[in-house]
């Protein structure tokens, strides 16, 4: 392709790119934020695109040897990737303009200099999916995640004879170095899953020449990453009991994760040597890619779009040019969804038939009691009665994983027949990380699921889930979600389903409300039985009534 014919190819696929970046600048600026999230810890995500942008430098050769013709395919096939992107932008739903960016990243290409091009481009563009922020998607198996962890770490510590119990995902010390430690939601190891995982593709990348060995290397990444985790857990406890509590929850804490990752990183380059010596002298099936007779080499296909090769002097490149700009600039200019003000939520403080008392938790992470306001001495007190920490109306844990500006509601009401009904009103913010299902963290706090029903009180629906904690009695809790528009349902799909529509279609972020009830006896509650089922919906529909 001479010098004329190869700017004139280049010039609308570049002004395409610019255009393309300044389309998504709004994306770029709220990855940016959720990579300093601290929430998130994706601050790995700011170095996938510098790695990508030197895959696409090595290979910049073979690349300008496959270009080929512009393609009307590559266009078709960027139209679904536009559309996902500005449903993205016009919600503020940053993973839907991230798929959207990846997809164009190849089918641009493939638009301009054919499909060959866009097939290098694959890899590149496909190595950016580990900037999506996905760990509030997998809340189920970050819960089993950290059940695995503490129950390992159990085994071990009373195999060495420490006196330890497990309560859910915490696990307890009772002995002569008495410690608690519990496996956060940060601690499950699935965010250093996505770093090392990322990691590991690239390692693959330059140390296995074909793609076979790169994805059995690509696969080792996922236990090692669970090993890792599970040995950073047992050492911080083995920390705890034989050396100091406070030294193995301060420093060794926040530091043990650079240690154990450097183990992982050891073991990535150990499997990859394996991998090595196993395929030593192995033929893989896959052609070599440069050199004669291989893809974009000598005596492979010629141009498809050079000198002889077709495509000069049309007019396709600068038209597909004039749709993709008319297209970004039409998203830069697409106002970002409107934040709803959030719904007025107040619980009665005086419901007929009940006594109303306020709901207090220590903020000690080693202590974490609950209690209800009448029962301090003197109840006008804000100090743990058992250490002296501070005492608020929402958990220490709840205050660290949701965004600030989550809202909480909670107080406790009781029968004169001796239920007691705790309940929280927990008011999303501009995010979707304030709500999520009860049955993703109650498996982490030590109960066990049994079956549930659905009802419906004052013209709410609510969900009721039986559960049971270790040696105590059976209880039930029943939930419900509605938003500022009046929306009512108990179907955490069908909430997330209106949620993305309402940012897609209407431009508008939705404030929602999940309200939550915890409704308990002394001798067990449960809403499968028909006189429990009974004063369950009783309660719930007076709360109902005066829900505002």
């Amino acid at each position: 392709m001479g010098s004329i014919s190869r700017y004139r190819r280049l010039t609308p696929f570049v002004l395409t790119i610019g255009f393309m970046l300044w389309g998504f600048s709004g994306m770029f600026a709220r990855a940016a934020q959720v990579f300093s999230y601290v929430q998130e810890d994706m601050s790995f995500g700011w170095y996938v695109p510098l790695f990508s942008l030197y895959i696409l430098w090595t290979e910049r050769k073979a690349i300008a040897k496959s270009a080929a013709a512009p393609s009307v395919w590559g266009l078709v096939a960027s139209i679904p990737f536009l559309a996902v992107a500005l449903l993205g932008t016009r919600g503020l739903q940053l993973r839907f303009e991230q798929l959207g960016f990846i997809g164009l990243c190849v089918t641009v290409p493939w638009t301009f200099f054919g499909a060959r091009v866009a097939k290098k481009c694959v890899f590149p563009a496909a190595y950016l999916l580990f900037t999506v922020p996905v760990s509030s998607f997998l809340d189920f198996f970050t819960v089993h995640l950290r059940l695995l962890a503490s129950s390992t770490a159990l085994g071990v510590l009373k195999g060495f004879g420490i006196d330890v119990v497990q309560r859910g995902t915490a696990i307890i010390a009772q002995g002569a170095h008495q410690f608690q430690i519990d496996v956060a939601e940060p601690c499950s190891g699935l965010r250093s899953f996505f770093a090392l995982t990322a990691l590991t593709a690239a390692y693959a990348w330059f140390s296995q020449p074909t793609w076979l060995r790169r994805g059995i290397l690509f696969a080792c990444a996922a236990p090692l990453a669970v090993l890792g985790n599970v040995v950073r857990v047992l050492t911080i406890c083995l920390v705890a009991a034989y050396a100091n509590p406070d030294f193995a929850l301060g420093f060794y804490h926040d530091y043990s994760g650079y240690v154990v990752f450097i183990v992982a990183i050891v073991a990535m380059v150990a499997v990859g040597e394996l991998i090595t010596r196993i395929f030593k002298g192995v033929r893989d099936g896959e052609v070599c890619e440069g050199g004669e007779g291989c893809e974009g080499g000598e005596g492979g296909e010629g141009c498809e779009g050079g000198e002889g090769c077709g495509g000069e002097g049309k007019l396709w490149e600068w038209g597909a040019l004039a749709f993709f700009v008319g297209v970004f600039i039409f998203q830069a200019q697409t106002p970002a969804g409107m934040v709803m003000s959030a719904p007025e939520v107040a619980l009665p403080e005086t419901l007929a038939g009940y006594t109303s008392d306020e709901a207090l938790y220590c903020q000690n992470e080693q202590c974490g009691a609950f209690y209800a306001r009448s029962t301090l001495v003197p109840p006008a007190t804000n100090a743990c009665p058992a250490c002296g920490g501070a005492l608020e109306g929402v958990s220490l844990g709840e205050r660290i994983i949701l965004p600030p500006d989550t809202q909480f509601r909670r107080r406790i009401y009781r029968s004169s027949a001796g239920s007691q009904f705790l309940v929280s009103a927990v008011i999303g913010g501009e995010t979707k990380n304030s709500i999520h299902r009860p049955e993703l963290c109650l498996p982490a706090q030590g109960y066990l699921l049994g079956g549930s029903i659905d009802l419906v009180a004052a013209g709410r629906p609510y969900h009721a889930v039986q559960m049971t904690p270790p040696g105590g009695p059976p209880s039930t809790m029943a939930y419900t979600f509605f938003n500022q528009e009046g929306f009512r349902t108990s179907s955490h799909l069908r909430r997330i389903f209106v949620d993305v529509w309402d940012r897609s279609v209407h431009n508008r972020i939705d404030r929602w409300v999940m309200v939550t009830v915890h409704a308990s006896a002394p001798g067990g509650f449960t809403a499968m039985s028909s006189a429990d089922r009974r004063m369950l919906e009783a309660f719930l529909s007076r709360l109902s009534e005066g829900l505002q």
